[in-house]
C-alpha cells in the first residue's frame, strides 16, 4: 500500500507542480503554513505543509523547515497581491519588487477575541471588524462581488469605519500594560494597519484569509493519527492533497479523476497537461 501511495505521487507530480505554477502566476494568492510531523529515529521532528491557492485552485507544498525558503521557490520573482498573516517567512516575496502584502482581518479578530476576559473593552473592536464584514455581506446579497460597484461599495462604507477604529485603537493603546492580551491585539492591528487597508483599493483581495486556514484543516485533521515517513513521503502527500483539494473546490469526484489520470499522465502531451488539471478534466471515454 505504501509503495502504491508513492509511485501514485510520483506520476501525478507534474500536475501538482503545475497548480502551483499556475497558482503562482495568479495576480491574487493567499497562503499559509502548518507543521506536520515527520518519523525519526528517537522520535517524530517537525515538516511544514504550506498551502497556495486562489480562487478554485489549491495547492500544497510540504517543507523540512518553515523559513521563507519555500514561499521564495514558489512566488519568487512573481507580482501581485499576497494574502497571509504577519508571519516574516513572507517577507522575502511580500516586498517592495515582489507581491503587495495583505493583511486578514481574523488574525485581527482573535486577537481582540483573546483579550475579552481582562479587557472587555475589546469588545468594540470585534464591533468594527464586524461592521467591515457586513459590508462583504451586503455586496454578495447584491451579487456585486468583485466589480467595481463590490470596490465602491468599500470605498464609502469601510474607509469611514476604519478611520472611527484607528482612532479608538489610538485612544486605547496606552491604557493597557504592554504585555497584556489588549495591549498585545492593539499593536498587531496599528502595525500593519497599511496592509490590513489594502481592501479597499482592489475589489479582488479577500478581508480575510479564511480560505487558506481552512484549505490546511485536512492536514491538522491528520496530525494526531498521521505522520510521513521521510521529507519525499511528505512531499508526496502535498502533491496528492493538492489534487484532492482542487477536486473537492471544482466538484470533481477525487477518486474517478486519481483513477483516470493515474492512467493517461504518462502518455498525455506535457504541452496539454492543463487538459488533465480538475478544473478541466474530463473522464476518458
Amino acid at each position: 500500500m505504501t509503495d502504491l501511495f508513492h509511485r501514485a505521487g510520483d506520476l501525478l507530480r507534474p500536475l501538482s507542480d503545475r497548480l502551483l505554477a499556475l497558482i503562482a502566476s495568479s495576480d491574487v494568492v493567499q497562503a499559509d503554513e502548518t507543521s506536520m510531523k515527520v518519523q525519526a529515529d528517537e522520535k517524530c521532528r517537525l515538516g511544514f505543509v504550506w498551502t497556495f491557492l486562489t480562487d478554485k485552485l489549491i495547492a500544497y507544498r510540504f517543507a523540512p523547515s518553515r523559513s521563507g525558503e519555500t514561499p521564495r521557490e514558489i512566488l519568487g520573482g512573481t507580482k501581485g497581491a499576497l494574502v497571509v498573516d504577519a508571519y516574516s517567512g513572507y517577507n522575502d516575496v511580500a516586498s517592495v519588487e515582489g507581491r503587495s502584502r495583505v493583511g486578514c482581518h481574523a488574525h485581527v479578530r482573535r486577537y481582540f477575541y483573546e483579550a475579552l476576559p481582562t479587557a472587555p473593552e475589546a469588545r468594540q473592536a470585534l464591533e468594527f471588524i464586524l461592521e467591515l464584514y457586513r459590508v462583504e455581506h451586503e455586496a454578495k446579497e447584491k451579487d456585486i462581488v468583485r466589480t467595481e460597484a463590490h470596490l465602491k461599495l468599500r470605498r464609502e462604507r469601510c474607509r469611514p469605519i476604519r478611520a472611527q477604529f484607528r482612532q479608538w485603537l489610538e485612544e486605547q493603546k496606552d491604557n493597557h500594560p504592554p504585555k497584556s492580551p489588549m495591549a498585545i491585539a492593539i499593536r498587531y492591528t496599528l502595525n500593519n494597519w497599511e496592509v490590513l487597508g489594502r481592501f479597499v483599493e482592489n475589489e479582488r483581495l479577500p478581508l480575510d484569509n479564511n480560505a487558506s486556514e481552512s484549505a490546511l484543516r485536512r492536514v491538522a485533521l491528520g496530525r494526531n493519527f498521521l505522520f510521513a515517513g521521510n521529507d519525499e513521503a511528505g512531499r508526496n502527500i502535498a502533491g496528492l492533497y493538492s489534487l484532492v483539494a482542487t477536486c473537492e473546490a471544482n466538484g470533481v469526484n477525487p477518486v474517478a479523476y486519481i483513477a483516470d489520470v493515474l492512467m493517461r499522465v504518462q502518455t498525455h502531451p506535457m504541452s496539454r497537461l492543463d487538459e488533465l488539471l480538475p478544473p478541466n478534466w474530463g473522464p476518458s471515454g
